[in-house]
């Protein structure tokens, strides 16, 4: 396992990130495929055994199941200073009023549930889930440092959302001596490049970590384009991220994929690890072969000419996974 420096800071991460939208329970959520309490458990294992040393979640996936069974693990299969541990908030997590957004009081509830249903006392990295237009972000900012300043997260960081908004969070943050965020969780892929007109430019400016999601595009990248799975046929956000044009990108994987004898997600992982800027993608490994690819892709160096080949039939998208106006 590789680790490199989280973006400015002095923290220390692996270049492979374990996402964990794919643990929970089934039956809350909108994640029909998640895995149950065993399977997950099996595929956390692997992946601190890889040297993984990062994990990230969220408060809502699958109703803060995610976040359960991952405290459980990690008291089972590692130190809890040996973790970098990332959670997020603003999803909706109960009805009526307050129950979402990154006002100071859902943050503070938040951080609790979190660290409650985590069994821990802290988190390494609290991200903000989206932009929250119904809510001051000053108001956020000086609740996000207070949550730091209490011990509860040691770092902040984004996740999908405008350069404009983010670059906005940032200066404020540092105009008024509050904690600053130090990283940018963004939807990137070889079928999804729009953050390289604005946001990798920013995050390196700025020496701003960058950890994707969906690096292998809702798995679009490690099959033919025709052929389907459970996962596809259920995941309604997923289907709408991509366009039949990505196809002719999806062959070209396939094509350098047959001519190195490995299998596509390492040619796809491999693209997005050698991309300038990018910390390490967020892997959703749901099967132990999934973590033995992604491992494997840190050893594949594509060719200048191979890059050139799967990044030529791009066409711009329309802008997905953030909210830009109101």
């Amino acid at each position: 396992m590789e680790y490199v420096k989280f973006g400015r800071t002095g923290m220390e991460v692996s270049r492979l990130v374990l996402g964990c939208m794919s643990f929970g329970d089934a039956s809350r959520g909108d994640h029909a495929w998640t895995l149950d309490e065993a399977a997950s458990r099996e595929i956390i294992k692997q992946a601190l055994e890889a040297g993984i040393n990062f994990l990230d979640t969220a408060n809502a996936y699958s109703d803060g199941t995610s976040e359960e069974i991952i405290g459980r693990a990690i008291k089972d299969y590692a130190r809890r200073d040996e973790i970098v541990l990332a959670t997020k908030v603003f999803m909706r997590m109960h009805a009526g009023p307050n129950g979402a957004g990154l006002s100071r009081k859902a943050i503070f509830a938040e951080i609790d549930n979190s660290l409650r249903r985590l069994g821990t006392d802290y988190v390494d990295l609290y991200q903000i889930h989206r932009w929250d237009f119904d809510t001051p972000i000053e108001e956020t900012l000086e609740a996000l440092h207070d949550v730091v300043k209490a011990g509860k997260a040691r770092y902040i960081g984004a996740s999908s959302m405008a350069t404009w908004q983010f670059a906005k969070a940032v200066y404020t943050s540092r105009l008024n001596g509050w904690t600053p965020f130090v990283s940018m969780q963004n939807h990137l892929n070889l079928l999804y490049r729009e953050e390289e007109r604005e946001m990798l430019p920013f995050c390196r400016d700025q020496e701003l970590a960058v950890i994707p999601w969906s690096p292998l595009a809702r798995g679009r990248l490690t099959r033919a384009w025709d052929e389907t799975t459970s996962r596809l046929e259920t995941d309604k956000i997923g289907r709408s991220l991509y366009v039949e044009s990505d196809a002719q990108i999806v062959e070209r994987v396939g094509a350098i994929a047959q001519a190195r004898g490995i299998p596509r997600a390492q040619v796809a992982l491999a693209w997005l690890l050698q991309k300038p800027g990018v910390t390490g993608p967020i892997i959703g490994a749901t099967r132990a072969q999934h973590l033995v690819d992604a491992v494997a892709a840190l050893s594949v160096k594509l060719t200048d000419e191979e890059i050139k080949d799967l990044e030529a039939p791009y066409t711009p998208h329309e802008v997905s996974g953030i909210t830009v106006i109101r």
